[in-house]
């Protein structure tokens, strides 16, 4: 267990008592934690990248404590009305098909490898950044409404996006495992059969 893989265990200890905090409505507390789950996310993958820290697990663990931070928030601020449904409905749906696609793929031996896109890592930089918009906004009072009318908007394009991307990349992936030929049977030579019927003839002197 080394220092990056520490911190993302700590990130995923955070969720549910940054979800408490949102619920109990003490939502300058709960800025303050994500703020600081978002920091360490930042710092595990400086540090792994920094002194060469990358493992297996840590390569399994850190999307998930993302996925795991993100979506509990999420779903939390859209019970409490804090976000639209719609998009609380399309952050859960897309890792929801992402990691059924993957155990899928698991399960029919045809695994595929987790590496994150370009439109993936965007669209994770719009979820925090309008989580923190939300929280702050409810936490301190700031006025950032208008901010965070257009953060929706980007992130659920983003969501949409990634979704359909990751999609059309599982479907690729899938297809390029074609089914092997059924092996042809060996063609026996047989011997050609020998004229001893009636029509042959015996010439004798």
């Amino acid at each position: 267990m080394n220092i990056p893989n520490a911190l993302t265990l700590a990130r995923i200890v955070l969720v549910p008592l940054i979800v408490w905090l949102i619920i109990t409505h003490e939502m300058a507390a709960a800025f303050v934690l994500f703020l600081l789950a978002g920091l360490s996310d930042a710092a595990d993958g400086y540090l792994a990248k920094r002194f060469s820290w990358h493992t297996e697990l840590g390569a399994y663990l850190d999307p998930i404590a993302d996925k795991v931070l993100l979506v509990s928030i999420y779903l939390t601020l859209g019970f409490t009305n804090h976000l639209p449904v719609w998009l609380v409905i399309a952050v859960a749906s897309r890792d929801l098909l992402i990691i059924g696609a993957f155990i899928l793929s698991w399960i029919l031996s045809r695994p595929i490898t987790v590496s994150p896109l370009l439109v993936s890592k965007a669209n994770t930089l719009a979820q925090l950044v309008l989580a923190s918009l939300v929280l702050a906004e409810l936490g301190l009072g700031l006025g950032l409404e208008p901010f965070v009318t257009i953060c929706v908007w980007i992130t659920g394009a983003l969501t949409i996006l990634s979704a359909t991307v990751y999609f059309w990349v599982w479907l690729k992936h899938m297809a390029s495992y074609e089914p092997r030929p059924a092996p042809l049977l060996a063609h026996k030579s047989c011997p050609e059969p020998i004229n001893t019927g009636a029509n042959s003839q015996v010439r004798t002197s």
